[in-house]
Formats: C-alpha cells, structure tokens, sequence
C-alpha cells in the first residue's frame, strides 16, 4: 500500500490567473451565501458555462475553470495525503447511481424553490439551493481530498458528468473534432516511460501507456490541466486539435533530421 501512495507525486498545478484564484468563488458561494442566499444565482452561470464547453472542449473547464477544481489543488492539495483513489468511486456503477442520486436531490429542491415563483422571497429560496449544493461540494470534496487526493471528488461529480454527456454529442456531431485540444506527445519514440506524467495527473491517469497511432491522449475524464505537460522531462507533451497533431509530427521530423 505504501509503494501505490507514495507512486503519485505533490507537485504545483496551478499555471493561471483563474486556477490560482478560483477557490475564492467557491468560498464566497458556499459560506457567503449563508447569508446573502442570492450569491448562488452565480452558480447558474458557471453550470452553463461548463455545458456549453464541455460540447466544444471536453473536461477541459474542470482542468482550468472550476472553482471547486482550483480549492483542491491550490489551498487542500499541501495537506492531502495524496493517496490512490478508490477503484469503486471509478466505476461506471458509481458514478450514474450517485448522479441520479444527486439530481434527484438537486431537482426537487429547485422545484420546491418554484413554490415561491412569483414572490420576493424566490431569488432567495433558489439561490439558497445553489449554495447548499455548493456547500455539500466544498464539505465533501473537501474532505475527500485531504483523505485520498485533491481531484477524488472530480471522478464522479455530477457536473462533470453532464460535460462528459454534453462532450459525447460534440464528438457525435463532429464539432469537437475541430476544437477539442487533446493530449499530444511530439514523439512517442522519444518517450522515457519514466511514467512522470501517470505520478502527476490530477486524476491519475496514465498517458504514456495509452497515446494512440496519432499521438493523442483519448481519454475522456483528461481534464486538460497541463499538469503533464509542465512535468514532462523531454518537453514532449502539449495540447493540440487533430488538426494541429499533423504540425507537431512535421515539426518533430525536422528536429530528427
């Protein structure tokens, strides 16, 4: 057990602006809005947000914008214990139970805050549901992060569940082809396997293992992070369409020759 903890690696994943300071939204929503219920009406902007990117780019918002995202891996991830995820908080199972679970939950609540449709009180009752969702977030993955690792939450959050749907239909649809940056390495030959990116990753992946004959990363839980990237010891990882894969092998030839 120690040797599979002590496999993944602490290291800063905080390259933005945003990243480094999201965590404040989610502190402002979730505590603030105890008091000032209306503050979770701004949850209504950030859910839209990761479904419409979500269809474009894949996880890539949970990488890069998600407050809850950027308070595990800027203020918790120094005292996680940084340990293996559990296989069962993986599965396919989990996953849709606990989603139906939560937007059972989540559904009648917001109908319950309909009852007052109409009155003062409304903005109150259904941003007070937002921050209660909020809250269960900041308690939950909370804790799970500081007990497991940061990104334990993240495998089987409900909203990245709905990217992962709203995902599917860009790839059905063809779009997300053109505009979805994937994980790319430059030269698979070239590649240590020194597993360095697998030690990284937010949601322990394992890259080096698994990049296709076009050098992609296909994995559909890869949150974009660039966590691998900045880590890589050959420089041989960045994020590129499919259409940007055919520059990074013309240029990797070049330097070869």
């Amino acid at each position: 057990m120690n040797k599979l903890n002590n496999y993944y690696i602490k290291t800063n994943r905080t390259f933005s602006p945003i990243r480094k300071h999201g965590w404040l939204f989610t502190i402002l929503v979730a505590i603030g809005g105890l008091w000032v219920p209306k503050l979770g009406l701004l949850v209504l902007a950030i859910m839209a947000s990761l479904m419409i990117s979500g269809f474009f780019t894949g996880r890539y918002w949970c990488g890069n914008f998600c407050p809850h995202g950027s308070l595990f891996d800027k203020i918790l991830l120094p005292y996680s214990k940084n340990r293996n995820i559990p296989k069962f908080l993986k599965s396919r199972t989990f996953i849709v139970l606990f989603f139906i679970f939560f937007m059972y939950n989540f559904t009648r609540r917001i109908l319950n805050a309909f009852d007052a449709w109409g009155t003062y009180t409304f903005p109150d009752k259904l941003g007070f549901v937002l921050v209660a969702t909020y809250l269960v977030v900041l308690v939950v993955g909370g804790t799970l992060a500081l007990f497991t690792t940061p990104r334990t939450w993240c495998q089987f959050c409900p909203m990245g569940s709905i990217q992962k749907a709203t995902h599917a239909l860009g790839r059905v649809s063809g779009v997300s082809k053109k505009t979805e940056k994937k994980l790319t390495i430059s030269n698979k030959d070239a590649c240590l396997n020194c597993g360095k990116c697998a030690k990284v990753c937010p949601f322990q992946l394992k890259p080096y293992l698994n990049f296709t004959e076009n050098n992609q990363f296909n994995n559909l839980n890869c949150i974009k992070c660039s966590t691998c990237i900045e880590n890589c010891p050959k420089d041989l990882l960045s994020l590129k369409t499919e259409k940007g894969v055919l520059k990074v092998k013309e240029d990797s030839a070049k330097v070869m020759n």
